[in-house]
């Protein structure tokens, strides 16, 4: 655009506003102005902090793994509610290992017949594990519940008969923080067709499941 030649006497009068707008810009943005690229408010976060720092409501999780589930009952206990078994059990491939986790133990000692399973299930949160939890005891109904096992449990048995072979089985589903322990524990008899008694059953299946929390809360593999 062509400039046009302001009058003298209009040249003189904004010739002390250029100067101090000049000034004012040397001081704010020009070469004497204070270095600030560098400074930040102290409540801003740089694009790193925003990424690692822990969302405000995501909630600590007090377990992250499963622990070794053949691992989580002693020797002893294993000798005396699966007589002629290896104490070292089986562990049961899973599709995430980290999170479910199951040991199996079993066998036949003369005509006595004893199963126990031991799984560990690990979630996201406590109130997952608690959803969980009494999903389970809608499924399992007629229990009762187990006191001071985790932070709450119950236990039920079930006798069924198939072909005149009793089976007598007892479940015990224990919840601690964010995780599940679930104990199966069940009997026949195949000589005399009958299955071990509830209370047998019942108390087996207790035991072998405070076994499993303990290891559980101490991280025992």
């Amino acid at each position: 655009m062509r400039s046009f030649p302001l009058p003298i006497a209009l040249t003189a009068r904004l010739s002390p506003v250029v100067v101090l707008a000049a000034a004012g810009w040397a001081l704010s943005s020009g070469p004497l102005a204070a270095p600030q690229a560098a400074e930040k408010s102290p409540t801003e976060k740089t694009g790193t902090q925003s990424a690692s720092a822990p969302s405000a409501t995501q909630e600590a999780k007090t377990y992250t793994s499963a622990p070794a589930p053949c691992g989580g009952i002693s020797e002893k206990t294993v000798k005396s509610l699966v007589p002629g078994a290896k104490t070292s059990g089986k562990e049961i491939p899973s599709t995430d290992s980290k999170l479910r986790r199951t040991c199996s133990w079993n066998a036949l000692k003369g005509y006595e017949y004893r199963w126990l399973d031991v799984s560990f299930e690990v979630m996201e949160s406590d109130d997952a594990a608690e959803r969980s939890y009494q999903g389970r005891l809608e499924e399992k109904s007629g229990g009762g519940a187990v006191p001071g096992l985790g932070d709450a449990a119950y236990s039920v048995v079930n006798l069924t008969t198939e072909d005149k072979q009793q089976t007598r089985e007892g479940v015990v589903v224990a919840r601690a923080s964010n995780a599940l322990v679930i104990v199966t524990y069940n009997g026949s008899d195949f000589e005399s067709k009958k299955a071990p008694s509830t209370d047998e059953i019942n108390k087996g299946a207790i035991k072998a499941a405070k076994e499993a929390v303990a290891a559980l809360e101490t991280g025992r593999d």
